[in-house]
């Protein structure tokens, strides 16, 4: 579980996050919504210690990130995977190479068990014939699936995603969302999601937090969303034609 205590940042005179506090639940997938300029890839950054927060705390399993030493953070990272929106990619590296990247920076494994995990991580994502293509061999949904099975390698307890589905077309996104949720439950997994896509809240919004102008403005499902009177989330959920009929044949 991560827990986000009332924190805030800003640059300069621009408040960005405002006394936000936030519970992502274990085992679940955490989706993060709002528009351009809410906050939510500052508050991402902020829990992976890319920035630094103003004022509140982070707590890691009950772990304070915000007032621990180096040494203690450098501890507390060790348990974060993550998947960039572009993949991240190294482009002179086999997909095995890729995904052994992390266990040769930050574990102690023989090249055996190393090759063994990296074996495992891509069966797992369905990607064992791609073990010695490269990036620019295989396509975009490929590429996010070695993002995911990099950032598995390491047996994290705390998943961040960055617009996973960014660049995909419905059908591979739909094949990505099913795997981090798939990933998620079956390794007891803490998944956070920053996301603008409204088909993975449908599908995958296990716990949904929306903010807007750096505020936690509404939290709740997958099925609440579709029900709330709030009028800012409606704006942005029925933003588009097609939830805009969903919303019309719900009445």
């Amino acid at each position: 579980m991560i827990e986000i205590q009332h924190i805030n940042k800003s640059f300069e005179d621009r408040q960005i996050l405002n006394d936000v506090s936030v519970v992502f639940e274990e085992g679940k997938t955490n989706l993060v919504i709002g528009g351009s300029g809410s906050g939510k890839t500052v508050m991402m950054k902020c829990m992976v210690s890319l920035y630094t927060v103003d004022s509140g705390k982070i707590l890691y399993d009950g772990r304070d990130f915000t007032l621990s030493t180096e040494d203690e953070k450098r501890d507390i990272r060790k348990d974060f995977g993550m998947v960039f929106q572009g993949g991240a990619l190294f482009d002179s590296q086999t997909v095995a190479e890729n995904v052994a990247f992390p266990l040769e920076m930050f574990a102690n494994m023989t090249l055996a068990e190393r090759n063994e995990r990296v074996d495992f991580c891509l069966n797992r994502v369905n990607l064992t014939a791609a073990h010695d293509l490269y990036p620019s061999q295989i396509s975009g949904g490929m590429k996010k699936r070695v993002a995911i099975a990099r950032a598995i390698a390491l047996n994290p307890r705390y998943l961040f995603c960055d617009e996973p589905n960014s660049g995909l077309d419905p059908y591979t996104s739909i094949v990505i969302d099913n795997l981090i949720q798939e990933i998620t439950e079956e390794f007891n997994i803490t998944t956070i999601i920053n996301t603008h896509d409204m088909n993975s809240v449908l599908e995958i919004g296990q716990k949904i937090i929306y903010l807007n102008k750096g505020q936690k403005w509404w939290e709740g499902d997958k099925h609440s969303i579709l029900e709330t009177d709030n009028e800012e989330v409606n704006n942005f959920v029925y933003a588009s034609e097609l939830f805009k009929r969903i919303r019309k044949a719900s009445r």
